[in-house]
C-alpha cells in the first residue's frame, strides 16, 4: 500500500499576510485520530517552504477555547493545541512542536526506537532555534447574546531547517511527518490527525502512522 503524501511547494512567505495560502499548495484535512472519521470540528492544513523555513498553516473552527499556559515547554497538550511531528532523517528520531491558541510554544526531540511509547525518550532541553508562530482567532457573537464565541482560527508555524540540522530540501526529497490537533470541550475532547494513529486512548506517538511530505 502506498504511503499518503502531502506535496510541499517552494513559495515566498508573506510577513504582511502570514495567513496567505500560496499558489500550488495542497490542502489536507485532519480526521478523527482513532478511526479517520469526520470530526465535529474541521481543521485544514497546508505546508510549504521558502528554502529557509517550513511553514505549516492550520485553519479551522473552534467553539470553546481552552488555553492558560504562558511558559515555553509547558504541557500544552493538556489544553487546546496543534502539533507538528517531523522526521527529516529517520523515522526513529523526530521533532515535536506544539502551539497553543495563545501562541505558547512547546518543542522537543523524540527518540522512538520501537515506534511506540515503549522505550521512547523525550528531550525537552532541545529548542527549535528561531521557531516562529502566529495565531489569529476571529470571534463572532450569536444574535441576542452578550457572549462571544470563536468561529474560525488560523495558526501558522515557521520551522527553520537549520534548527532541524538539515539543509533546504531538494525537489523529490521526502520526509516522514504527521500533524495533529487536540480540542478540549466540556461535551467531550476531540483528537484529530492528518494520518490517524488508530489508538484508544488517543496517542499521537505512533510513528508508523506518519505520512510523507514530498518536496516538489
Amino acid at each position: 500500500m502506498s504511503r499518503i503524501s502531502l506535496e510541499v511547494v517552494e513559495n515566498e512567505f508573506s510577513l504582511s499576510d502570514p495567513w496567505r495560502r500560496p499558489d500550488g499548495t495542497q490542502e489536507a484535512q485532519l480526521a478523527t485520530s482513532l478511526d479517520g472519521s469526520t470530526p465535529r470540528l474541521a481543521t485544514s492544513l497546508i505546508v510549504y517552504h521558502d528554502g529557509l523555513r517550513l511553514y505549516c498553516l492550520f485553519s479551522g473552527r473552534d467553539d470553546h477555547v481552552v488555553a492558560t499556559h504562558d511558559l515555553h515547554d509547558a504541557p500544552l497538550y493538556e489544553e487546546d493545541v496543534v502539533e507538528i511531528f517531523l522526521a527529516p532523517r529517520e523515522l526513529k528520531s523526530y521533532y515535536e512542536i506544539e502551539v497553543s491558541p495563545k501562541a505558547t510554544l512547546f518543542d522537543a526531540a523524540i527518540r522512538s526506537p520501537n515506534g511506540t511509547r515503549d522505550g521512547m525518550t523525550v528531550d525537552r532541553d532541545w529548542n527549535c532555534e528561531e521557531l516562529l508562530a502566529a495565531v489569529r482567532y476571529e470571534r463572532s457573537r450569536d444574535p441576542g447574546s452578550k457572549l462571544w464565541s470563536v468561529a474560525n482560527f488560523n495558526t501558522v508555524v515557521a520551522v527553520p531547517f537549520s534548527a532541524l540540522g538539515v539543509p533546504a530540501p531538494v525537489p523529490g526529497e521526502r520526509w516522514r511527518a504527521n500533524f495533529f490537533r487536540i480540542d478540549r470541550h466540556p461535551d467531550g475532547d476531540e483528537f484529530t490527525a492528518w494520518r490517524p494513529t488508530g489508538r484508544h486512548p488517543p496517542d499521537f506517538h505512533v510513528n508508523a502512522s506518519f505520512g510523507e511530505l514530498t518536496f516538489v
